[in-house]
């Protein structure tokens, strides 16, 4: 069944509800939204002649025409690939080119000028009201929906294959484990539509409630608890360095969250104290979830009220879990035979159920090795406790998790090779107090040359999106090592650690 049937039934069922706010400002209702993507439906078959299987990039900031133009690939029974908006140009372009993608859609429609052969429109491009008002057409339940690209260790980014029935039993896991959908909910994206705000959207369309994109595209704190007390009803996710600004925010103004039904967080770490803090400042209005590109938004959760629960013996240890596994996932923490590990063991965090990608696109062996046993492994570290609570215990392959978003460090690593001073270097990632962590890379130059800080951060400028430059250098002799050539991270993380003491 096509994803997009929902978004059907819920114009025929409820047309004139409210379906599309900018801001304060509605756009659509339902009924309207249809219509809408019935017309760009028709445009995009007629103009870019797209069909059912052809993949269809978005690179574009939020924007109200984001879930009509989703709703237009699928009803032609296509695949969306929506792109990070913060990456480089160049790393976008990777993207739309290993997906083969015959369309991208752009804020500006010109955006790939340079490369003659990309195919390129603008997002909000207008159309005539050409399109009949039809169904979505008829797609297999493993038939894909979402090619959504994931950084992988080597610097490379991997399309996870996500299918129609993936995407169902992820959202009917969102409505039985996070959150019930209402009709009277505003459901908010203020955190990027390309990654899991995005996801989010199904559960509220099946509800027949209304979306919201705020006026600046972004997360603007002020905005949203402008929005809250205007709108009412919020519910969005957020990274815990978001909710951490926004808390810091309300306090400043007295504000405790009128008018925000749910915070759902995740994408990274939440520091303890954080979160006690916000859970005093707003109450029981938060939802933790756990889970990656791969299985999406679904591995494990922590409802509302065991974040805010202080009367269970453990609740502190509890809420410092990333919860319990969703309602259709099967978790285990394997050993490195592959074996279940028994509670308190740490081991990979390993999944199985109906949301797991089909596999990566056009990559066998990552797929192979990613989905091996039968099980997803996730490549992170953590131990179940006796009542099925997970705990992450460490991110294997040395992500970085800078504002919610995965920062790899080989990606920074090969960008900063390829400067002609630059001979060896290491990146990690070390604590910082707004954004969770910061790109800290270890430079040794080649023999005679040197660099400034400056230069190697405009040089990285126009290598990687600037999110994941560094934000400190150490220039250094040498890199430590064992004894077969490996660079230990553990001693340059304690180095850091001590020159931050020092400081």
């Amino acid at each position: 069944m096509n994803i997009a049937n929902w978004l059907y039934q819920a114009a025929l069922s409820w047309p004139k509800r409210p379906a599309v706010y900018e801001g304060n400002a509605l756009c659509q209702d339902y009924a309207e939204l249809l219509q809408a993507v019935c017309n760009r439906a028709a445009w995009l078959a007629a103009e870019y002649d797209i069909r059912r299987g052809d993949r269809v990039a978005i690179f574009s900031k939020n924007a109200p025409e984001y879930i009509e133009v989703l709703h237009a690939c699928w009803w032609l029974g296509a695949v969306v690939v929506p792109v990070n908006f913060k990456l480089h140009a160049r790393e976008a372009e990777w993207i739309v080119r290993d997906a083969e993608a015959a369309l991208v859609l752009t804020e500006s429609g010109t955006f790939f000028s340079d490369c003659h052969d990309i195919r390129e429109a603008a997002l909000a491009a207008p159309v005539s009201n050409r399109g009949k008002i039809t169904a979505p057409a008829e797609v297999g339940n493993d038939d894909l929906a979402w090619l959504f690209y994931t950084s992988g260790t080597t610097g490379t980014p991997k399309g996870a294959m996500l299918s129609h029935s993936n995407l169902r039993y992820m959202t009917l896991c969102y409505a039985l484990d996070v959150d019930s959908a209402r009709s009277d909910d505003h459901m908010l994206y203020a955190a990027p539509m390309s990654h899991g705000a995005g996801l989010y959207m199904f559960a509220q369309i099946r509800a027949g409630g209304a979306h919201l994109i705020p006026a600046s595209r972004g997360f603007d704190c002020e905005e949203i608890i402008g929005l809250a007390k205007t709108r009412g009803n919020l519910v969005f996710f957020a990274a815990p360095t978001m909710v951490k600004r926004l808390i810091t925010a309300a306090k400043a103004q007295g504000y405790c969250g009128e008018g925000i039904r749910t915070i759902i967080y995740g994408g990274g770490p939440m520091y303890a104290n954080d979160i006690d803090e916000a859970v005093a400042c707003f109450g029981s209005r938060f939802v933790q979830i756990y889970g990656q590109g791969e299985s999406p938004m679904t591995i494990s959760v922590l409802p509302r009220d065991l974040v805010a629960d202080q009367s269970h013996p453990r609740w502190r240890a509890r809420r410092a879990s990333v919860g319990i596994a969703q309602g259709a996932i099967k978790l285990a923490v394997l050993g490195s035979d592959g074996t279940p590990l028994p509670a308190g063991y740490t081991g990979e965090i390993c999944v199985q159920g109906p949301t797991v990608m089909k596999g990566y696109w056009k990559n066998p062996e990552a797929t192979q090795q990613t989905l091996q046993g039968g099980w997803l492994h996730t490549g992170d570290l953590g131990h179940l406790d006796e009542d099925g609570f997970l705990f992450l215990t460490d991110r294997s392959k040395d992500v970085i998790i800078s504002g919610g978003t995965n920062i790899y460090p080989r990606e920074v690593e090969e960008a900063l090779l390829r400067h002609p001073a630059v001979f060896e270097v290491a990146v990690i990632g070390e604590p910082e107090a707004e954004w969770g962590e910061q790109v800290v890379a270890f430079v040794v130059f080649e023999h005679g040359k040197s660099a400034t800080v400056s230069e190697l951060d405009s040089w990285c400028r126009q290598q990687i999106a600037s999110f994941k430059r560094p934000k400190r250098y150490e220039f250094v002799n040498d890199l430590p090592k064992n004894s077969y050539g490996k660079i230990l991270k553990t001693d340059l993380r304690a180095r850091s650690r001590a020159t931050e003491g020092a400081q």
